[in-house]
């Protein structure tokens, strides 16, 4: 009889990897939802307030944090995909790995163009213009 690895509970493949950065993708665009309405919110209470929070946003570095907000929402939705035709779909569970690299293909195909254009001003403010 085989006994099971000891030392984790988890054992690495696509499936666990999957499920761990889908949480955490969740967890990320939940908590972005969270004060984006709390800074929507603000002009109501403080419109000067709103203005500095606002300000605040057009930083480089909450431009790269786009950047991953950005990649956070696109690999939750396509996981999401995946997750619905492993469930709902005959063969799914048969081709979960595959389409578990599919949408990291997907993803990584619209995220490294994608990454350029958002960052394009920002790095032409840093470094100087690029043309």
């Amino acid at each position: 009889m085989a006994s099971a690895p000891a030392g984790t509970l988890y054992r690495g493949g696509e499936g666990m990897w999957s499920w761990v950065a889908h949480r955490i993708t969740g967890v990320a665009v939940f908590f972005f939802l969270l004060v984006h309405v709390m800074d929507t919110a603000l002009v109501r209470v403080s419109p000067s307030a709103y203005d500095v929070v606002i300000a605040t946003y057009k930083t480089p570095i909450v431009n790269v944090m786009e950047v991953g907000l950005v990649g956070a929402v696109l690999y939750h939705a396509l996981n999401g995909i995946r997750i619905v035709l492993v469930d709902f779909w005959e063969p799914g569970p048969r081709h979960q790995k595959a389409m578990f690299r599919g949408i990291i293909v997907i993803w990584l195909l619209l995220m490294i163009p994608g990454t350029y254009f958002m960052l394009i001003h920002t790095i032409e403010s840093l470094f100087g213009s690029t043309s």
